[in-house]
C-alpha cells in the first residue's frame, strides 16, 4: 500500500467521521467554545485591578487608553457571541480582525515571546476566518435563528 493511498484513506475516515451531524455539530461548538475562551477570559482580566495594567500596557504601545472598554467589549461580547454561536459570521470576522491588529500593535518585539504571542494571533485569526466561512454550525443561536426564519412567513411583499 503506498503512503499517499494511506492518507487517503485516513481523509476518508476523517471525512465520514465527522459529515455525521451529531459529531459536526459537536466539533462546531467544541471549536467555538476553545475559540471563545481567550476572548472572554482577556477581557473579564482587564476588569477591576486589570483595568490600569491594560490602559498602561496600551498606551505604551500608542493606543489610546479610552478605547478600552471597547476591547472590553468586543472581547467578553463577541467571546460569548461566538461561544453561543450569535451572528457568528460577524463576530468571527471582527475578532480575526482583532486579533491581527493587536498582533501588530503589541507584538512585534524582537524577543521570542513576542513572536511567539505574534504568531498565536494569526493562529487566531485564521480559525475566526474558518467560521467566517463556514458559520457556527448546527448548535447555535443561528442555526435557530435560520430555522425559525425559514418557517415565518415574509410580508415584507404585502401591501
Amino acid at each position: 500500500m503506498s503512503t499517499s493511498n494511506i492518507f487517503r484513506q485516513i481523509n476518508a475516515g476523517i471525512a465520514a467521521l465527522v459529515s455525521r451531524p451529531a459529531i459536526g455539530a459537536a466539533l462546531a461548538l467544541v471549536a467555538r467554545a476553545m475559540a471563545a475562551a481567550i476572548f472572554i477570559i482577556a477581557g473579564i482580566g482587564k476588569l477591576g485591578a486589570g483595568y490600569a495594567g491594560a490602559e498602561a500596557y496600551m498606551a505604551s504601545a500608542g493606543v489610546p487608553g479610552m478605547l478600552l472598554p471597547l476591547v472590553i467589549a468586543l472581547e467578553i461580547g463577541g467571546g460569548f457571541a461566538l461561544l453561543l454561536g450569535f451572528q457568528t459570521r460577524i463576530v468571527a470576522f471582527l475578532l480575526a480582525g482583532f486579533s491581527v491588529i493587536a498582533a501588530l500593535l503589541f507584538h512585534t518585539g524582537a524577543d521570542q515571546m513576542q513572536q511567539i504571542m505574534f504568531m498565536k494571533n494569526l493562529a487566531m485569526a485564521g480559525g475566526l476566518l474558518a467560521f467566517t466561512l463556514h458559520g457556527a454550525g448546527r448548535l447555535s443561536l443561528d442555526r435557530e435563528t435560520r430555522a425559525h426564519r425559514a418557517t415565518s412567513v415574509d410580508f415584507s411583499a404585502v401591501n
